[in-house]
This record gives C-alpha cells, sequence and structure tokens, in this order.
C-alpha cells in the first residue's frame, strides 16, 4: 500500500492536482462550512452562505468595475480606479454569458491558479529537479497568501500571466512575451516589473533585438490603461494618483509604516501607540526568545539536527503568536529579499531579476497595506522558498504544517470580512 502511494505520488501531475485540490478543498470548506457554523454558535450574522462568501473588499471593487465601469467624483476619478481592467473585464465577459459576478470571478481566479501550478512547475522542473518543483508547487498552493487565489481577486490571474511572460522570454519565445506580458500589466501594476527585468536580462545576455521589443511590447497593457486615464479623467496616471489622493499612501518609502511594523514585533503594537512601554510582557518576550534562538544557533554543532530544527521551529511559531502580522509582513518582503540573494545560484536569473524589481516596486510603493498578499503574487518568492525547503525537508514539513494553520486562519477572517493583512 505504501509503494503504491509513493507510486501514485511521483506521478508529477496528479502531485501538481492534488495539492490544488487539497487546498483548495481546505479553503472552500473553512469558507463554505466551518465559518458559518461559528457565525451561528456564536450568533453573528456577518458570515455569507452562498457564492458571496468569496467576495469581499477588494472583490465588490472589481465586480462593481465590471457591472458598472470606473467611478467618477465630480471631476476626479474614483478610488477604483487603482485597479487595473483585466479581471473586471474577463468578469464582465461571463456575465454577458449569462453568469453572475461571483461565479464567475471565482471560476477565473481559481482556473488561472491551477495552470499557474502546472507552468510553475515545468519551469522549475527544466532549471532544476522534479523534486524541487513539486516543492515549489507545495509552496505556491499551501501558502496561506493563496486564499487570495481561490476568493475574487486577481492573484490567481497575475500569477498564471506573469510567470508566462517570464517563462517565454527565458526560452526566447519573444511574440508570446508580449502577448502574456500585456495581459500582465493590463492586471496588476506590479506587471510593470517585468519590463525592467527584460531589459536587464537582453543587456546583460546580449540578446537579440527582438527581446528588447518583447520587454517595451510588455508594458502594453499599462500603457493602453494610461491611455483610457487620460482620455476619460484627463490624467493619464490616475491610478496612482487616486493612491495618494484618496487612499493616504505616501511618496517612496513609507518609512513610518515600516517603522510601526518593526516596533510592533520588538516592543508590542500597543506600547507603540502609546508612546511608551506600559506593558514589558512583550518586549521582555521577544528578547527571551532572541537570546534563546541565538544560543540554539550558537551551540547547533553540539545539538541533535532534529532536536535544533524542531525547537527553533516552536520559537519561530512563539514569535509569530507574540507579533502576528506585523511578521508576516515585514518578512514577505525582508525576507523574501534575503531569500532571494541566498537562492540567486539557484534561481533562474530572469527569476531572480524580476523577483528584485517587484520588491523594489513594493518598498518604494508608498504603503505597507496587504505586504503579505502583493508579495505572494511575486512568484520568485515562491520559487525561491520552495528550492529553498526542497534541501532540506524536515523545515519544509514544519513550514506547510504552519502555512495549513494560517491558511485555516486566513479563510476564517475573510468569510467573517476581517482584513487579512495588517492594516495601515
Amino acid at each position: 500500500m505504501i509503494r503504491l502511494a509513493n507510486k501514485i505520488l511521483d506521478n508529477q501531475w496528479f502531485f501538481i492536482v492534488l495539492m490544488g485540490l487539497l487546498s483548495r478543498g481546505v479553503i472552500i470548506l473553512t469558507m463554505v462550512w466551518i465559518a458559518p457554523l461559528l457565525s451561528i454558535s456564536s450568533g453573528s450574522n456577518t458570515i455569507d452562505f452562498g457564492w458571496e462568501v468569496f467576495s469581499a473588499w477588494d472583490s465588490d471593487l472589481y465586480q462593481k468595475i465590471a457591472t458598472n465601469s470606473y467611478d467618477k467624483l465630480g471631476s476626479e476619478p474614483g478610488a477604483n480606479v487603482a485597479f487595473f481592467p483585466l479581471f473586471p473585464l474577463l468578469i464582465r465577459l461571463g456575465m454577458s454569458l449569462g453568469f453572475s459576478s461571483n461565479i464567475v470571478g471565482f471560476f477565473i481566479n481559481n482556473a488561472a491558479f491551477f495552470l499557474t501550478l502546472f507552468i510553475v512547475y515545468v519551469w522549475v522542473k527544466n532549471n532544476n529537479s522534479s523534486s524541487a518543483a513539486r516543492w515549489v508547487v507545495a509552496i505556491l498552493a499551501w501558502c496561506p497568501s493563496s486564499i487570495f487565489g481561490t476568493v475574487i481577486y486577481t492573484e490567481g490571474l497575475f500569477l498564471l500571466l506573469s510567470s508566462l511572460a517570464l517563462f517565454t522570454f527565458e526560452n526566447k519565445q519573444y511574440t508570446q512575451t508580449i502577448l502574456w506580458g500585456i495581459l500582465a500589466t493590463a492586471t496588476r501594476i506590479t506587471g510593470l516589473a517585468l519590463v525592467p527585468t527584460f531589459l536587464f536580462i537582453a543587456w546583460r545576455k546580449k540578446l537579440s533585438i527582438m527581446a528588447y521589443v518583447a520587454a517595451l511590447g510588455s508594458s502594453g497593457g499599462i500603457l493602453l490603461y494610461s491611455l483610457y486615464c487620460w482620455f476619460q479623467f484627463n490624467d493619464p496616471i490616475a491610478f496612482i494618483t487616486v493612491q495618494y489622493t484618496q487612499w493616504q499612501r505616501k511618496q517612496g518609502i513609507d518609512w513610518e509604516g515600516w517603522g510601526r511594523m518593526l516596533a510592533e514585533i520588538t516592543i508590542g503594537g500597543k506600547n507603540w501607540a502609546a508612546g511608551t512601554i506600559n506593558d514589558p510582557w512583550h518586549p521582555l518576550l521577544f528578547l527571551l526568545i532572541i537570546s534563546l534562538a541565538y544560543g540554539l544557533w550558537h551551540y547547533r554543532k553540539s545539538i541533535p539536527k532534529p532536536y535544533f530544527d524542531y525547537s527553533l521551529g516552536s520559537l519561530c511559531l512563539l514569535l509569530w503568536l507574540l507579533s502576528g502580522d506585523a511578521l508576516l509582513n515585514t518578512l514577505s518582503v525582508l525576507g523574501g529579499l534575503l531569500l532571494l540573494w541566498c537562492c540567486r545560484q539557484h534561481l533562474a536569473h530572469v527569476a531572480y531579476v524580476y523577483g528584485l524589481c517587484a520588491l523594489g516596486l513594493l518598498l518604494s510603493s508608498g504603503g505597507t497595506i496587504s505586504l503579505n498578499r502583493l508579495a505572494y503574487g511575486i512568484v520568485s518568492l515562491s520559487i525561491a522558498l520552495g528550492l529553498t525547503l526542497s534541501q532540506s525537508p524536515r523545515w519544509g514539513y514544519l513550514t506547510l504544517g504552519f502555512f495549513g494553520l494560517l491558511l485555516v486562519t486566513f479563510s476564517l477572517r475573510f468569510a467573517q470580512h476581517q482584513w487579512v493583512a495588517i492594516l495601515p
């Protein structure tokens, strides 16, 4: 029986489908069945019981664009102009066939997410190994932010289009790169990171003129949307303008936001808000965890490897329990930069450069809201983490177990219309 199970799991396509179905099953079961049960037991009426459970926060804005187009506030664009048009257009196309926006949005995002798993698997297998590719697929599927590949958001669609653009560029299929690049930059502004990535790779590797054409052509999606904003709102960068005028984003790096997150990790949010140490337990526990982690690392050669791994893993869990979302947001970006650097010899060059460009775009975006979700949309980070964990399966299983716990937590929070990220 064990041999049969291993043989089935060794089937690459079965493994991909299994990871996708199991992780999506956990999300859907939690949102559709467990969350309503908790709502009934607590007497709350905030849980939806139908397809609406997959629609909250930004989902409503995408569906509103699909139904009524973009808002105007007098002569100024509405806040939903910050959301790029491809996903709403696809929802609108599905609605024209008689389906509700909830069903269409759910289907598009999930179908794109599953296709992403296949594309990324082939890509990583070609550059590394089938074992590494399986770890990357598992990370993509079980990452807690992968909930946004199931609910009505653009994560699944953007991951698919950006992965295809990177994959085809690496294989010098430049006509396809232009197509996928245009669609990616019409989905999210972070798709713009593809352009400097392709230009740098083309220059570094002395590629043909078509590589430069593909790089510049990939910006077609955002250029077309800029033209729309110019004619509609007399502002070609209205999608950026509204983020400063209506979302209160800052120019450049949000040093205050980063300072707040680091303070929440080290001294605690209550102490940060009060401007003084009213609760000494948080900083004391933080120092204790860091001291124990340093001691473990210093004496790691004299500690059996399994005990070291499980002890350090337990300390990481305690640090998360102490710091919460601030830790996840910080690790998503700063930890992502460190991860890319450590994996630079094993990552495809185009994936490495794209990861740096995309993280740079996030850092300079003027905000710290939803960084864990936005970082998940950078496929290079999942690849880097999967490659790292493939070298240490014990840490891989610990990470996947932690991800599974967070995935259930995030699913419950989204179903209860709670924010699944740190607020600004």
